[in-house]
């Protein structure tokens, strides 16, 4: 317990008979296992940072996990884990135990203001340097990591790999070796072996290269032969029109009024306006052309089969070619055929 102690004057000294400078380190230590950071209120912090494990490739020294412990002189407002984890133990109040704990803190200054070190157990050492900071370099004794409880550092031999292959490649260059008759038999026909190997592989490689050539040409007379169908089926689908009218030559023939007036009759001139793949549609045009004023006609089928209807028919060329030029003048797609 805290002891009071009264002189003259009414001044009053207090005594701290139950923690020691020891124990004020201890209690630092043992929250440094739990905590990553230790503020010591008036003097610093003490803070710890995880670190992974380390091989040292030189010694082949393996290092488990370690909490590293750093000194932080700027950190001095009391946090209170301190005080009241020291209380708590001591079994004082938090007041008594701050009170004691600013008395070490200043046993602690004074040390290092005479340029002394400051080693505090299992924590590090502490000292002024020429700049008035204080320095610090931890002990290293302890690893605060309770993850890496009861692990240490140790050294493995490192693994020798091959070793007996690469003995074994050397000897073989080192020493001849000697065939015998019938090992000598059996290696002379390892070239030719790989010869038919070769050979066998570029037959292969012919026969599927013609393959594919003959392939890729059956392909094409496929494709041209389609191309020509579908040329065809559209011709017969298709309306033929011409845009210039057929101008009939002037013939001279020596024969009788009577053979040219037959022949002439024989002979008709029909105004094209459409050529029809089904029977339905070319009578659908006639009944559309009549109600237009004309007089049309069907006229039988052509060479691709298609149905022939139109406007007009006559058995007179220049009236043909008159009666073409006017119905041009609105229809552009007439046409003139003549024959028997």
């Amino acid at each position: 317990m805290l002891i009071k102690s009264y002189v003259g004057s009414g001044m009053t000294l207090y005594f701290f008979p139950y923690l020691r400078r020891m124990g004020l380190e201890r209690y630092i230590s043992e929250l440094m296992y739990r905590y990553n950071c230790v503020v010591v209120p008036g003097f610093g912090a003490f803070l710890t940072e995880q670190k992974s494990a380390v091989i040292h490739e030189s010694t082949n020294t393996f290092y488990p996990p370690v909490k590293t412990v750093s000194f932080n002189q700027q950190l001095l407002s009391n946090d209170g884990l301190l005080v009241s984890y020291a209380a708590e133990t001591e079994g004082v109040s938090f007041e008594e135990m701050l009170i004691q704990v600013g008395e070490i803190v200043g046993e602690w200054k004074a040390d290092l203001k005479k340029g002394n070190q400051l080693r505090l157990a299992d924590i590090g050492t502490l000292w002024y340097s020429a700049e008035d900071k204080i320095q610090f370099q931890p002990s290293g004794n302890v690893n605060y990591l309770t993850s890496s409880f009861g692990m240490s550092s140790f050294v493995s031999a490192p693994v020798t790999r091959e070793v007996l292959k690469e003995e074994v490649v050397q000897l073989e260059e080192k020493i001849p070796f000697a065939f015998t008759p019938e090992k000598r038999e059996t290696l002379t026909l390892r070239p030719y072996l790989k010869y038919a190997a070769v050979a066998l592989i570029a037959l292969t490689l012919g026969v599927t290269g013609f393959q594919f050539y003959k392939s890729n040409v059956t392909n094409q007379q496929l494709a041209r032969q389609e191309a020509e169908q579908q040329v065809s089926k559209r011709i017969q689908e298709a309306t033929f029109f011409d845009a210039q009218p057929l101008e009939l030559p002037t013939i001279t023939l020596k024969t009788s009024k009577k053979e040219t007036a037959e022949k002439a009759a024989e002979r008709m001139h029909h105004i094209i306006a459409g050529a029809f793949r089904y029977r339905t549609n070319a009578d659908r045009k006639i009944e559309e052309l009549k109600q237009k004023g004309f007089n049309p006609s069907y006229i039988g089928t052509n060479p691709f089969g298609l149905y022939l209807v139109a406007y007009d028919s006559f058995t007179d060329s220049n009236r043909a070619l008159d009666a073409l030029r006017e119905i041009k003048l609105t229809q552009k797609d007439a046409w003139l055929k003549s024959g028997h």
